[in-house]
């Protein structure tokens, strides 16, 4: 993750053995988004994803021990099939938010797979989210392994 002064920065990319318009599905539809969001092993009993912009975002991630993590957030720009821009936000126990992060997905055709680009700008970090972002590789790398199984059942 690089750091540039109050920012923190994260890219990942991958290339998945599905079409475009699946990846997009499964980024836009949220019957698809509650069965790979988060890291392994965690579920989410909360989700609220309505892939349009200006609508809201809810998600309550479960960890294996029982621990709730809330975040909340906005989409703010979609081009079918090709890019997906959304702000999220981890939120503490009263609900005030921790950090904030901007998430641009784009989506490439390469032949019949797809090719993802994840970049996450974080800012607005407060001393007590640094565990968060430290994390943030390892969670998204394993969230982006689930949908990598999820396209797998769908395809």
């Amino acid at each position: 993750m690089t750091n540039t002064d109050s920012t923190k920065e994260l890219t990942l990319t991958r290339i998945f053995n599905a079409p475009r318009e699946l990846v997009w599905q499964a980024w836009t539809e949220q019957r698809h988004i509650v069965a790979w969001w988060a890291p392994k092993g965690f579920t989410n009993p909360v989700c609220e994803w309505n892939a349009k912009p200006g609508d809201n975002i809810l998600i309550h991630m479960q960890a294996p021990d029982g621990t709730i993590y809330p975040m909340d957030g906005s989409f703010t720009e979609l081009i079918k099939p090709e890019k997906i821009v959304f702000k999220t936000a981890a939120l503490d126990k009263e609900g005030k938010r921790l950090f904030e992060q901007i998430n641009t997905v784009t989506l490439t055709e390469q032949g019949e797979n797809t090719k993802l680009t994840l970049h996450v700008s974080f800012s607005k970090i407060k001393p007590e989210a640094e565990h968060y972002l430290d994390g943030a590789p390892t969670g998204w790398a394993q969230s982006l392994d689930k949908l990598a199984e999820l396209l797998k059942k769908i395809s």
